[in-house]
């Protein structure tokens, strides 16, 4: 192994070394980038600014916007900067840090998800209790807890990859440093490595996604008891952006980082990497403002101000 060529640096292949193409994709991400950055900060001061929008549903959104914003900005910048030089390396300390925010983010959208599926939860189903069951202090102590599981999650995956010895092949067949691309390209045993991913992914995903699930269990059958068509309709209205938002986290998300790895799709593990890490922290502001009549409302007062009108 000391005879091999330690590597210092990675290169990000992308999605295609075609000139007119990275000038495209530039403009895309670029776009997509900025419409995060806009939407996010938006849907952030609609909910800072409206009395009416300070209730816990919307104390989680205004964090899952703020993780929507950390989320892209660990990946797009680099990515627009190595599209626009056509350099595309990363240094292996710079790779294994995206990679450590990587996994801290998106461990901890799993459970703010899981702590906004908790809030429908109470919500439709002891609605008269709602109030008394999540007071401020609980929902303060649901997203510092989020962070603190997320970050022991980051920690003790991160650490492991600190020993490992890279030579050999440095390209990593995507846009950003992930977990699973780095293993592949150590030239030592990675089994430590990699059971200690598992134990804590099967571990946190399961933890999550119980809760998620179990919660609209109990909300789906709360639902269905009601009698009135109208109200059936305006329970599940209350939880159809969430459902939508953790459907399209969770089918990607899994996809990338626990599929079997001798089953090799470079195409679809760029695309669910782009999906859950690019393309879902621009969705979910336009997802919850859309379908939501209060969101909406405080964004219109927003930008009335911004050009100098009221907006009822």
């Amino acid at each position: 192994m000391k005879n091999k060529t330690s590597v210092n640096y990675f290169v990000l292949l992308g999605i295609s070394n075609n000139p007119y193409a990275q000038v495209f994709l530039f403009l895309v991400f670029l776009v997509i980038y900025l419409q995060t950055l806009l939407g996010n900060v938006m849907i952030m001061l609609a909910i800072r600014n409206e009395p009416h929008l300070q209730t816990p549903m919307y104390f989680f959104l205004f964090h899952l916007s703020f993780l929507d914003l950390c989320y892209s900005s660990v990946t797009v910048p680099n990515m627009l900067q190595n599209i626009l030089t056509g350099k595309k390396t990363i240094s292996l300390p710079g790779c294994i840090t995206q990679m450590s925010f990587i996994l801290l983010m998106g461990c901890t959208e799993a459970f703010m998800l899981s702590a906004m599926a908790y809030d429908r939860y109470v919500a439709v189903c002891t609605p008269l209790h709602y109030v008394r069951i999540m007071e401020k202090r609980l929902c303060g102590q649901l997203v510092g807890g989020t962070w603190l599981i997320s970050a022991l999650f980051s920690f003790v995956n991160t650490v492991p990859v600190l020993f490992l010895h890279f030579c050999g092949t440095n390209k990593i067949n995507g846009l950003s440093c992930e977990l699973p691309s780095l293993l592949a390209l150590s030239c030592m045993e990675t089994m430590v490595s990699q059971m200690v991913f598992l134990i804590s992914f099967l571990l946190l995903a399961f933890l999550s996604f119980s809760i998620t699930l179990v919660s609209y269990i109990y909300i789906i059958c709360t639902i269905l008891k009601i009698q009135s068509t109208a109200g059936r309709l305006k329970a599940f209205s209350t939880c159809s952006s969430h459902i939508t938002v953790v459907v399209l986290y969770y089918v990607t998300g899994l996809f990338r980082y626990f599929r079997p790895g001798s089953v090799s799709l470079v195409a679809l593990d760029r695309l669910f990497s782009i999906q859950y890490s690019v393309l879902t922290p621009m969705l979910n502001p336009i997802i919850y403002s859309l379908k939501n009549r209060e969101v909406k409302r405080a964004l219109r007062k927003i930008l009335g101000k911004m050009k100098g009108k009221h907006v009822p």
